[in-house]
């Protein structure tokens, strides 16, 4: 093979890699939903309240929202960090608009792949802790870190009590709410209240996959970038 022809080969070789890395390039951006309300943040509205409820449901928005729907979450899970960094900000919003409620009912089958083995329940009673306050902004403000900004990574990741509380304390939390969770006073409720969600989500979808969106008994399709949008009308 001649010196010249080497080079045209060469050359169009990189040609095409370039076309090829350009299209993957492309078509993973096109696949990514934008951060749908980006710059809206958590939930602001002061009539928005957070109850929590006894089978463990937390459940934030205003009285008498348009409609009220379920997300099962898993606090390690990248999917569950994934959701609520693409859509939280939109739900949020619609929360204070009052067009939608969530009751957030939250799993810890990812128990075993945190580093302490128990960072999901413990990451469930912190959840409880501040629920427990009644302030909606300020648990939406704490749930929008734990599963963004702050959320450890699936494989061998944890935060501890003290690091839990120091992001409710970001979150406008009062002492006792931050005692609270670095005491562990609500880990058996906790775990009490996951296995209450485990079961309700396998009852509901036959399995324990997170994140699921629930509509009544229609399970929500998140892929549809829209979702949030025509949940709330």
């Amino acid at each position: 093979m001649s010196s010249r022809t080497a080079y045209l080969l060469g050359g169009v070789a990189v040609v095409v890699i370039a076309i090829v890395v350009a299209y993957v390039m492309h078509s993973s951006s096109s696949s990514s939903p934008k951060v749908q309300a980006d710059g809206y943040g958590a939930v602001h509205d002061t009539a928005v309240s957070a109850l929590l409820d006894s089978d463990g449901a937390i459940v934030l928005g205003k009285t008498n929202p348009t409609k009220t729907i379920d997300v099962y979450e898993d606090p390690l899970c990248p999917q569950c960090g994934s959701l609520e960094h693409y859509y939280g900000q939109q739900i949020a919003k619609e929360i204070d608009a009052g067009k939608l409620a969530v009751r957030y009912r939250l799993v810890n089958f990812l128990d075993p792949k945190s580093g302490t083995k128990d960072y999901s329940t413990r990451a469930i009673a912190a959840g409880d802790c501040v629920a427990s306050a009644g302030d909606g902004p300020m648990f939406s403000k704490f749930h929008l870190a734990l599963f963004t900004t702050k959320q450890p990574a699936e494989e061998g990741g944890s935060l501890s009590n003290e690091q839990l509380a120091a992001i409710a304390k970001d979150a406008g939390a009062s002492q006792d709410v931050q005692q609270c969770i670095t005491s562990g006073d609500r880990l058996d409720e906790a775990r009490d209240h996951a296995t209450s969600a485990t079961s309700a989500l396998t009852s509901a979808i036959k399995q324990v996959q997170t994140p699921t969106v629930l509509d009544g008994d229609k399970n929500v399709d998140t892929g549809d970038s829209t979702w949030v949008t025509k949940l709330a009308g």
